[in-house]
């Protein structure tokens, strides 16, 4: 068996960071992610005994980080609708090699589970916002909810020291791209970081159109052209975020720009579905099972190597391969995989 420090992918790309969700419901409907005409009243989402409990999950994170996992990232749906989930966030921080835990949330849920969520031991949060209008943000959320409470969390995850906190925007053409600037006035200066992010073609119910999608050079032209930028070097290996800070020390902003200039190319990301599936790419069809050999009793070193040879065999490139032949494939749902 490989050493846990050198398990690669066919081009060369390690198993890094794994990204947990733990439900596929929401309490929004955001069009690019769970649209209300497809994600309605009837809709059918996962069983509960379908779903990974957190012992499940805490296991697999064990197994995930002997193989040279380190960066945990808890995601849904919206996690903070998972029942108690301070206990699997503390479940996680005892698993050994772990260094980092954080949460993608829209932040509704924020003030009731920031502290909690912190004393549980999680590391930071990132808050879904697309736009400071607030009909503009109730239109993208699909349920007319205002910024208030979105902000009202992101200043409880402050309070908590859920920190280094971001802000994640998804920019749709002629949807919130008025937006642009200020959001970037809204949050610079402030610590927090403003990442934007190309409109994607997740999944097949979201409509995509290449024409709605905001491409990041002229995100950042916008920004420059009200507060000049500099280019920053990645934190670390494999950061979809192209950083640039603001000239005058008031921070920095991130672009995440998997249509127009995509970084498959170092991309250590695995994703964990709540019913316990495995997808290697954002843009797959379909996972590999986890779940149905865990829960038959399967030993740690048995699931270690089910996971490596899946690793091994990997080859995705979605967006370096997006073309007319892509595009209609079937893809999981984001709120499925956890985006």
């Amino acid at each position: 068996m490989a050493d846990q420090a050198h398990v690669k992918d066919t081009l060369g790309r390690h198993l890094r960071d794994l990204r947990i969700s733990v439900t596929d419901r929401c309490n929004l409907r955001c069009g690019y992610c769970m649209p209300a005409d497809v994600f309605g009243p009837d809709h059918a989402f996962l069983p509960r005994k379908e779903i990974l409990d957190y012992d499940e999950i805490a296991h697999l994170a064990r197994v995930f980080a002997a193989l040279g996992t380190r960066k945990l990232r808890i995601t849904g749906g919206e996690p903070l609708l998972r029942r108690d989930l301070p206990e699997l966030v503390a479940l996680l921080r005892a698993v050994p090699g772990i260094d980092d835990i954080a949460l993608t949330t829209n932040g509704l849920l924020l003030p009731a589970f920031a502290r909690a969520l912190k004393q549980a031991g999680l590391s930071r949060v990132t808050v879904s916002l697309d736009s400071l209008d607030d009909e503009v943000f109730g239109r993208m959320n699909g349920k007319g909810v205002g910024t208030a409470p979105v902000l009202k969390g992101i200043d409880a995850a402050l309070a908590a020291g859920l920190t280094p906190l971001k802000i994640n925007m998804v920019v749709k053409r002629g949807e919130n791209d008025s937006e642009i600037e200020a959001m970037a006035e809204r949050w610079r200066g402030t610590g927090i970081v403003l990442r934007y992010i190309e409109y994607m073609d997740v999944g097949t119910s979201n409509g995509w159109r290449l024409d709605d999608v905001m491409p990041a050079r002229e995100i950042v032209a916008r920004v420059r052209a009200r507060w000049p930028l500099e280019s920053a070097d990645p934190n670390y290996p494999g950061e979809v975020a192209d950083r640039w800070r603001y000239a005058d020390g008031q921070g920095e902003i991130g672009v995440i720009s998997s249509v127009t200039n995509t970084f498959c190319g170092d991309c250590t990301r695995a994703r964990l579905s709540a019913r316990g599936e495995l997808f290697t790419c954002l843009f797959a069809g379909a996972g590999h099972d986890l779940k149905g050999p865990l829960r038959a009793g399967a030993s740690e070193a048995k699931l270690r190597a089910l996971i490596e040879s899946i690793w091994q065999r990997r080859e995705d490139r979605y967006s370096e391969l997006r073309n007319a032949n892509t595009t209609g494939l079937p893809k999981a749902e984001m709120s499925y995989l956890g985006g």
